[in-house]
């Protein structure tokens, strides 16, 4: 029988399976919008990281491309599926056009709880993980039986995540997403290509990625961010 090994090796070590007919309406929802119409698959397949081993089996690749995470990892994911399903149907939705709630599907899987600054944290690995890959499949794999875990957040007596944050974007006990993006855009400024909260943050510590894989992500995001805003403000000009 197959199995995820072959993944794991590489660092893309969780996984969940679900039935598609037991998931939370919202979800199917989203799902048969990336649907070409009539079709219908019988399992979710998510897969994701925890910890540098993923980044590290990038680099021993030589992936070269902008996005040489989700590229390995969607290679990768291909390679495996093809190797242990030859022809099932399937088709991938993240990354992809298809809005689907990654992070609802994280909390069925136990991976994810919510914490202050907005980076799902999990008791095990802190917030060192990511979801790397979704498909919708044809399959009958074993259903996962979901990780129950309690928050590290709620037991946090100090929670240094909130002091620590340059832009003070706790500091109203909710989370501030403007007061975050304009520190970040800010010249200088120390979250620009990191997460100062986050690094703050000791759960999980001995799970965090490399700093390369961490500036990767954080100057991928900020360019994202200036995009948008960028694309804003033409609207707002026309």
């Amino acid at each position: 029988m197959c199995d995820f090994s072959e993944l794991d090796r590489v660092g893309l070590n969780l996984q969940a399976v679900f039935n598609v007919d037991t998931l939370p309406t919202t979800i199917r929802a989203q799902l048969r919008q990336g649907m070409k119409d009539g079709q219908e698959f019988r399992q979710l397949i998510l897969i994701g990281n925890a910890g540098s081993a993923l980044w590290s089996a990038v680099r021993a690749a030589g992936t070269d491309s902008t996005d040489p995470i989700d590229d390995f990892s969607v290679q990768t994911v291909s390679r495996w599926f093809n190797t242990c399903f030859g022809d099932c149907g399937h088709q991938r939705i993240y990354p992809g056009h298809t809005a689907v709630g990654l992070q609802t599907l994280g909390s069925l899987a136990g991976w994810h709880h919510a914490s202050p600054f907005k980076v799902g944290i999990n008791q095990d690995w802190g917030t060192w993980f990511a979801y790397r890959v979704a498909l919708l499949a044809d399959t009958a794999l074993p259903v996962t039986q979901a990780r129950h875990t309690v928050s590290p957040c709620d037991t946090c007596r100090d929670k240094p995540c909130i002091p620590a944050c340059p832009a003070q974007a706790m500091a109203s006990g909710d989370f501030d997403l403007d007061r975050c993006i304009d520190y970040r855009r800010q010249p200088g400024s120390r979250c620009a290509a990191s997460c100062v909260a986050r690094l703050s943050c000791p759960v999980g510590s001995s799970h965090r990625y490399d700093p390369e894989q961490i500036a990767h992500g954080y100057a991928n995001s900020l360019k994202m961010i200036e995009r948008y805003r960028n694309t804003r403000t033409s609207s707002e000009l026309k």
